[in-house]
């Protein structure tokens, strides 16, 4: 068996796009638009994990609030710098849920609330401002 993909259904496909490519550094492998079926899928991957994609399906029509996706769980990416990461998400706009405390664990929600668990590879020493930062909300 070989795991293919995740689909997470998005509410904005432009904000989910900044999210995943430009916050956390995600590559667009490829996009389908069904005109029949008035939605658009685009799968994107780690550049070190090309075949584990991430595929974000955006239906044209309307639906009803997705809710909190909290029945989802979470993805997880492996970081070299959970820091850097999270800063940039923050500098972008972003709330870091769980910031990095311990060097190694964060987790930030997507413009559709999916959880994102964010895991150092390896272990960092504490640094602030996360050290002593505070939960925001749930993840």
């Amino acid at each position: 068996m070989k795991y293919l993909h995740t689909m997470v259904r998005v509410s904005d496909l432009e904000a989910s796009l900044r999210f995943y490519c430009e916050g956390l550094g995600l590559k667009e492998v490829r996009r389908m638009e069904n005109s029949a079926g008035r939605f658009t899928l685009v799968f994107l991957a780690a550049d070190e994990t090309p075949s584990a994609e991430i595929e974000l399906t955006y239906n044209w029509d309307p639906e009803p609030a997705y809710g909190s996706s909290r029945n989802f769980g979470h993805l997880a990416f492996r970081v070299e710098d959970v820091y850097a990461v999270c800063a940039r998400l923050q500098a972008m706009g972003y709330i870091i849920n769980r910031p990095p405390r311990d060097g190694h664990m964060a987790f930030v929600r997507s413009p559709d609330l999916i959880s994102i668990e964010l895991l150092q590879e390896g272990h960092l020493p504490p640094q602030e401002p996360w050290a002593s930062m505070p939960n925001t909300g749930s993840w």
